[in-house]
């Protein structure tokens, strides 16, 4: 059995075993931990007191706070497993409603707008971590997380390690992209920036692997020395890698595969926004008899 350490209480500390033992992310373990903080604070006292009508009161709480239906629906999930996995109190959830979010095409780059999006990175190991995401439709997490050893030029894949849903998988590894990145190996071993085995991406401090946060700012800053003016962030690489696949004729269950998704219905999204297949859709009114 863990030991409490020293400042935490036995609740937060049971929370933390409880997902522990389910092996969350760190991420959502954090992200949780932070939702049943704040709902401490807006209630007064030990969360474990809560009842149906505070639970009630505090998303009411929220929507006046103008809290976005994403980040609302975050805290009550959050709030669920405390609830339901650590207490045992699921009924005290009762009043608790999650909000509905509609579905939004997401923004694409045309392939014009990625090659200058990447040339517009400001310095070598930006460029090729751009490079992947596009190249590989890996999120940016997957993206940070790669190490030297798992490119396999062999096989030209590479390997992503407890992707989302922690979940080990390949991804394609095209000959440009392997070039890009003997490139940028041979440039950081010569400086220093990277370690027998280390991160693909490291960070300032090589043990340290590039950050997310860094990576979402880096693309935000090419975005704008590029010109681009539509919203782009590092998901906009991988809804891009999709949809220009999806132009080129490549199998949407392939693609599946590639992306990572465990439903089919979250890939076949792009079909909405793959242009390229629209425009050689001929409309029935093309071939009506000319009045």
């Amino acid at each position: 059995m863990t030991t409490p350490s020293q400042g935490i209480s036995p609740l937060r500390q049971r929370m933390m075993d409880d997902m522990r033992m389910r092996r969350l992310a760190p991420a959502t373990q954090a992200n949780y931990l932070r939702v049943v903080r704040e709902f401490t604070v807006f209630l007064g006292r030990s969360p474990d007191t809560a009842t149906v009508e505070d639970l009630r009161r505090y998303q009411l709480h929220l929507v006046d706070r103008g809290v976005s239906p994403i980040s609302l629906n975050a805290a009550i999930t959050g709030l669920k497993f405390f609830f339901v996995t650590t207490l045992g109190q699921g009924e005290v959830m009762a009043k608790m409603r999650p909000i509905y979010l509609p579905r939004t095409l997401p923004v694409i780059l045309s392939r014009d707008e990625v090659g200058r999006l990447i040339a517009a990175a400001s310095n070598l190991k930006h460029q090729t971590a751009l490079a992947v995401a596009y190249g590989t439709g890996l999120r940016a997490s997957e993206v940070v997380a790669l190490k030297v050893g798992d490119v396999d030029s062999q096989r030209m894949t590479l390997r992503v390690e407890q992707g989302k849903g922690q979940k080990d998988r390949y991804a394609m590894l095209s000959p440009v992209l392997l070039e890009r990145l003997r490139v940028w190996w041979r440039v950081a071993r010569a400086q220093g920036k990277m370690l027998d085995g280390g991160w693909l991406f490291p960070g300032l401090d090589p043990i340290e692997s590039l950050s997310t946060r860094q990576l979402n700012r880096v693309v935000h800053a090419a975005a704008e020395a590029a010109g681009i003016d539509k919203r782009v962030s590092m998901h906009t690489l991988r809804h891009s890698f999709a949809t220009h696949l999806l132009e080129q004729k490549v199998d949407i269950r392939v693609i599946q595969v590639m992306l990572g998704h465990k439903k089919l219905e979250t890939t076949a999204l792009y079909a909405q926004v793959a242009t390229d297949i629209l425009r050689e859709v001929v409309s029935p009114l093309d071939g009506l008899d000319p009045a």
